[in-house]
């Protein structure tokens, strides 16, 4: 088993550079949680982040959802919402100015529309959507599954990496059995649920994944950039460790 954990403070740039790659990334369509009544979507970090690490390695993106059509940030995680959560975030800020993102929100595909054959690496991007359109989504849990297989990076971040807690693969076994992963700490939905006086999720990540048999969940100091490699499983644990799966994908892709 192969185990990486890094802090990333650094990004090399490969402007005018050759195309290297496609990457699919997966955020969820807008919802609407039926624990707070909030509309719900992709955490803007969660997308930015490592899609700025993409495209500065030189690989396209293609942005897809879960039943596609437009998409929304949840309001937390955008850096101009009035409650400041962030921000701090000048990278979502960066890319919200640019056309081409904003037309890439605007109108994506259906993630029952693409072939993982036309690309090198899967990354999910979380936010409060996914604990109800990932979660259970077998269309969603197929399409990884086959990057997985095929032996391409497959990561998730955050609250994304709820798929995992039921995603098998084709022998039936939880693509999980035997590996080390990370998602949203219990100590990370605790600080979120006193900050705003409210039970923010239907349930918790990681005391889902700690009843599971067989493998082995880990988290990191709460908020901290944490990602973990194990074979071509990648995960990272919340909004300020999608970079850091991001570079872990990459590591993969050179190699």
């Amino acid at each position: 088993m192969m185990e990486k954990v890094k802090e990333v403070n650094s990004y090399v740039h490969f402007h005018g550079a050759a195309v290297k790659g496609k990457i699919l990334m997966v955020a969820s369509s807008p919802s609407v949680s039926q624990q707070t009544g909030w509309p719900i979507g992709f955490w803007a970090a969660e997308l930015t982040h490592p899609l700025r690490v993409f495209q500065e390695a030189g690989y396209d993106v293609e942005l897809v959802s879960t039943e596609g059509g437009k998409l929304e940030m949840d309001g937390y995680s955008n850096p101009l919402d009035e409650s400041g959560y962030s921000a701090h975030d000048v990278i979502s800020l960066g890319y919200m100015q640019k056309p081409e993102f904003n037309a890439m929100l605007e109108n994506t595909k259906k993630l029952t529309e693409v072939d993982a054959k036309d690309y090198d690496a899967i990354f999910l991007v979380g936010g409060q959507g996914p604990m109800y359109t990932f979660r259970g989504n077998k269309d969603l849990e197929q399409l990884f599954v086959s990057f997985y297989e095929s032996g391409k990076p497959s990561a998730a971040v955050c609250h994304s990496t709820t798929l995992l807690l039921e995603a098998k693969k084709s022998n039936g076994e939880l693509l999980v059995k035997g590996k080390t992963w990370t998602g949203f700490a219990d100590a990370e939905e605790e600080f979120a649920d006193q900050a705003v006086g409210i039970k923010i999720q239907p349930y918790r990540i990681e005391t889902e994944a700690k009843a599971i048999e067989g493998t082995t969940f880990k988290v990191a100091a709460p908020f901290s950039s944490y990602a973990i490699q194990d074979g071509n499983l990648i995960t990272g644990q919340q909004q300020n460790s999608g970079a850091a799966a991001a570079e872990l994908v990459l590591d993969s892709l050179n190699k």
